[in-house]
């Protein structure tokens, strides 16, 4: 059976078919008319390459944050562009079904506002699955079995941990700061402390490079914020993770409430199976370990963190018991 599975989120976009895996992983992100934003120049990988650096006339459309539409005709503007780029590469035209993932914490406006715009750009029969369920799903996790599973996900808009169980949600914690707020913590730490203004593409690479305290320092480029001339300097990975601990500890204080919520013997099988860590976040580095010192379980890293929910919505295209177990 055809049909699309879409994590479409804050950050990127990927899309997977149960044939051909995944066909679409590129950034949510495109770049329209400042006098139309509706209507796409560019989209995706091609758009964030202008990141810091949009022309006149131009304007960068995030139609997403936290994880939900934010503008209608942004979002299907976004979608249609993206199944554009996606039947250039040989895609068949014709209308398909989706499953989408959607915050497990979204409301019922934002998961109708996102059931109307798939509509409208053209996608025919679509439901809507929680990531976590979808990263769990994605990553082997049985979510109908009777044992229970704790999904940690770290979006660039939301930070969500969910517990489940045999086709229900027994607990779940949404915190609306994540990846995005991490990268504005950074660009903020280094013109407060070091006088550096730098562009999110910088501050997002800073993040990511960031491995281990024994790595060598890094070299930043930036402009001077009292002169406004083009300065390097050197930085050192560990005054990055000092520089990011307050917004991460804000992150897993919001997210160990659901630990609370959870009933004693759900307990007993997270501390077997452990949590499962997944986004683009939970590739930080000591991020994993930061959350077993706080949790107290085991917290393992998905394979492949950032496409397993769309791997994960693409399996249940063709599993309508785990649609209709966690399905909108």
């Amino acid at each position: 059976m055809g049909g699309f599975g879409i994590d479409l989120g804050t950050a990127n976009t990927v899309v997977g078919h149960p044939r051909r895996g995944i066909v679409f992983d590129e950034p949510s992100v495109m770049v329209a008319h400042s006098d139309d934003p509706t209507t796409p120049v560019l989209v995706g990988r091609d758009a964030r390459a202008l990141t810091g650096r949009t022309p006149a006339g131009y304007q960068m459309v995030r139609p997403l944050q936290d994880g939900v539409v934010v503008d209608l005709e942004s979002a299907r503007a976004f979608i249609v562009a993206m199944l554009r780029k996606i039947r250039r590469r040989g895609w068949p035209g014709e209308r398909r079904r989706a499953v989408i993932g959607v915050p497990a914490g979204a409301t019922t406006l934002e998961c109708r506002a996102l059931l109307e715009t798939a509509h409208e750009a053209g996608l025919r029969k679509v439901a809507l699955l929680p990531e976590p369920i979808a990263g769990a799903f994605g990553s082997g996790i049985d979510p109908l079995e009777s044992r229970a599973h704790m999904v940690v996900d770290i979006g660039g808009g939301t930070s969500e941990i969910t517990g489940f169980c045999y086709g229900g949600v027994l607990a779940s914690r949404t915190c609306r700061v994540a990846g995005d707020e991490l990268t504005r913590t950074l660009t903020q730490y280094l013109r407060a402390e070091h006088r550096l203004m730098v562009g999110d593409l910088t501050a997002e690479t800073i993040k990511s490079t960031v491995d281990d305290v024994t790595d060598p320092p890094l070299i930043v480029e930036g402009r001077d914020a009292a002169t406004g001339r083009a300065r390097l300097m050197t930085l050192e990975t560990d005054e990055v993770k000092d520089a990011l601990r307050g917004t991460v500890d804000e992150i897993v204080h919001t997210l160990t409430g659901c630990l609370e919520d959870l009933p004693a013997q759900a307990t007993s099988d997270i501390m077997s199976n452990g949590v499962l860590a997944i986004g683009g976040g939970a590739l930080m580095s000591g991020f994993t370990r930061l959350l077993e010192e706080t949790f107290g379980f085991p917290v393992k890293l998905a394979g492949r963190p950032l496409t397993c929910v769309a791997e994960g919505t693409t399996r249940a295209l063709n599993h309508p018991p785990v649609l209709a177990a966690y399905g909108g």
